[in-house]
């Protein structure tokens, strides 16, 4: 992906995503424009909760399945809070994409404007929560180890090293494991439309 030359007046790639805000997205899909409503999570996010019609595309992905999108149609980005949608946005529009959009606050901000969401009946658990499940879980089994083997300490250890440097680096390699187990893949393509 190709960076910002803010020397070139030109250069596409310059280009900021507009925002939108909840309610004014709501207008939109309310009055029936033709939006590529794009939900950027992952899928226990998306199956946790979602606005209707939102198509299912992770941030991760973007790239590979960005031909699978409508370039005549205006795409609006769409996170928990606005950070992966703000680089979503940032991504579409350095892959030529013109008309995008991001919701402002993301489904935080949706949410806390009263407006509706829906869910999958047997969605499984939001990563974060999977991942201080797991963490939870070899903490524990770490110290219950130490009982008979002492050096199995160290796996608590480890967990909370770990747990420290995720939070430091706002990368969590246990949770791109769990993102991965099928409990968490999405039964169809990844650029899948919800079903209501």
């Amino acid at each position: 992906m190709r960076t910002c030359d803010r020397r070139n007046p030109f250069d596409a790639s310059c280009r900021s995503a507009s925002v939108l805000t909840p309610a004014e997205l709501r207008d939109r899909l309310d009055r029936g424009d033709a939006v590529e409503l794009l939900d950027v999570r992952e899928t226990p996010e998306f199956a946790a909760k979602r606005i209707a019609g939102a198509r299912l595309l992770p941030l991760g992905e973007l790239e590979r399945h960005r031909f699978e999108l409508d370039r005549a149609r205006p795409v609006v980005c769409v996170c928990r809070s606005g950070k992966r949608s703000a680089r979503a946005a940032e991504k579409l529009i350095a892959l030529g994409f013109t008309d995008v959009y991001q919701l402002d606050g993301g489904l935080l901000a949706w949410e806390q404007a009263g407006l509706p969401l829906e869910k999958d009946t047997h969605a499984p658990w939001a990563l974060e929560r999977q991942v201080r499940f797991m963490a939870g879980l070899l903490v524990l089994a770490g110290l219950g180890m130490s009982l008979v083997w002492r050096a199995a300490i160290g796996l608590s250890w480890l967990v909370g090293a770990g747990l420290v440097f995720a939070a430091l680096t706002d990368w969590c390699g246990m949770g791109l494991l769990l993102a991965k187990m099928p409990w968490n893949r999405a039964t169809q393509p990844a650029a899948r439309a919800c079903k209501a």
